[in-house]
Parts: structure tokens; C-alpha cells; sequence
């Protein structure tokens, strides 16, 4: 029988702690390593950070720029919805607008060096509302309206009227409300400037022909001024416009049916 001595321990002879340690050794130094590569550097985290800030800072910025936009785009389409119906209102002649009266609030009339002003307690109708704001630019000193616009004795209106918001949101609709959208609306009635020779059909035309001006300012705020917002609307409109007293005050109203007759 031979025997073979050799220099390697046998396995069965292996200490079990010492081997299964030298084979792991290896493998945690390994890991831990990959740990330590996928790691971020405090210099990283900052640039980060700081890039992400940037980001920030301009969005912030932009922001207020772009609901001030949404809000000048809104109160503008407004506006072109309103003085459609305040033209119609004043062009038919004020039949059937006595909602008028939950929106216009105030009416101011500087008559020559005059002051009138009108209130809640007499714009109780919609005939009395678009009486107002249909004053002729130019009246007689006598009731009634001049037919040479240029003669001694004629008074110059500049007819303002206040009013909340037809359209848009409810909220914007109550006066007590801090976001509800007001405006100015300046009324210029004047005839359509053309020849007229006294006689004939010159002088029809002229009787008969008018233009209507509405200026919008707004928004109107608390303190009584007005914003940047400045819009005006013409409307030509035929017809003869006829004056009335109610209660002391002079109202015009447009016939557009009703022409006059020429001498």
C-alpha cells in the first residue's frame, strides 16, 4: 500500500470559520465599493439645488405676469359684451332693459358748469337709465332739442354713467364685493356731421342721423379712480330722438321708426 503525503491540507482537515471568512471577504469589500461610486458629493447636491432654485425664481416671476394677462383679457371681453348691450339698449329705445336697474347705479351729468347727479332713488326703470345716457351732447336752454347745434343759449352735457359688470361672475356682480369689476362709461350722442343747406333733404338727415359714442374706463376703483382700461364703440342710428320730461328731468329716447318730414 502507498501512501502520498502532499503539501495542501485536506478539506475534511479545513478550519470551517477560517475558510468561509477568506471567501467572504471579497465579496462585502466589493459591495461596500459599488455603495461608495453611486454616492452624491455635497458639491453635487449644491449645484442642484441651486439649478433648481433658478428654476423656481423664474416661474414665480412669470406667474403674476400671466394672471395679469388672464385677468386684462377677461375684463376686456367683458366690456365688448356690456357695450353691445348698452348700444342695443340705447338704440331701441329702452323697451324692455328695466334690468338695467340692478347694474347701473349712478348717472352724473356735467352740464355746462352744472352738476346733476342721479342716484339709486330715481334710476328706478330702465326707460329712465337710457333716458339719461341718450342726452343729446348738446341741448337748447329750452326743452327740446336745437336744430342748429352751434347757436347761442345751447348747454354742453358730458354724461357719465357708473355701472357694474352685465356679464361675467356673480361675484363680480354685487357691490359690496371686493373683487367685483366696475366701470365708467362716458355717453356721447352728436349728429353726423354732414351739409345742410336749411331746406330739403339735408335738413331730414341731419334731424335724423346721430351718432353714439361710448367710452369705457375701468376698472373703477374704491377710491373713485379708474385703471388703464380704455375702450370705445360707435353706432350710427336713424331715426328722430325725442325728448320727455319725467319727474323734473329731461329724458331722449331714439324712434328709429319715426322720421321727420322735410319742408
Amino acid at each position: 500500500m502507498k501512501f502520498f503525503i502532499s503539501n495542501f491540507p485536506s478539506p475534511m482537515f479545513r478550519h470551517p470559520r477560517k475558510s468561509v471568512s477568506s471567501r467572504c471577504l471579497p465579496i462585502v469589500n466589493r459591495q461596500s465599493s459599488i455603495v461608495h461610486e453611486r454616492a452624491f458629493t455635497m458639491i453635487e447636491i449644491a449645484i442642484c439645488l441651486a439649478i433648481v432654485g433658478f428654476a423656481l425664481v423664474a416661474i414665480i416671476g412669470v406667474l403674476p405676469i400671466g394672471m395679469n394677462t388672464q385677468r386684462d383679457n377677461r375684463e376686456e371681453t367683458i366690456v365688448n359684451q356690456d357695450a353691445l348691450l348698452l348700444i342695443n339698449a340705447v338704440r331701441t329705445g329702452a323697451r324692455g332693459v328695466d334690468d338695467l336697474t340692478n347694474y347701473v347705479y349712478a348717472i352724473t351729468n356735467y352740464a355746462s358748469s352744472v352738476v346733476v347727479g342721479y342716484d339709486n332713488s330715481y334710476l328706478t326703470s330702465g326707460a329712465r337709465i337710457v333716458g339719461l345716457m341718450s342726452t343729446p351732447e348738446f341741448t337748447a336752454t329750452a326743452s327740446g332739442i336745437p336744430t342748429n347745434w352751434f347757436v347761442a343759449g345751447v348747454v354742453s352735457n358730458h354724461v357719465v354713467a357708473y355701472v357694474r359688470s352685465l356679464n361675467g361672475l356673480a361675484a363680480e356682480k354685487w357691490s359690496g364685493s371686493l373683487v367685483s369689476f366696475n366701470y365708467q362709461v362716458v355717453c356721447q350722442n352728436t349728429p353726423v356731421p354732414m351739409f345742410n343747406s336749411g331746406t330739403g333733404f339735408g335738413l331730414q338727415l341731419v334731424n335724423c342721423q346721430s351718432e353714439l359714442r361710448l367710452k369705457f374706463f375701468w376698472p373703477l376703483l374704491p377710491n373713485g379712480n379708474v385703471g388703464g382700461g380704455r375702450q370705445s364703440y360707435r353706432a350710427t342710428i336713424a331715426g328722430q330722438l325725442v325728448s320727455t320730461n319725467s319727474g323734473g328731468v329731461m329724458l331722449y329716447f331714439y324712434q328709429s321708426q319715426s322720421f321727420t318730414n322735410a319742408p
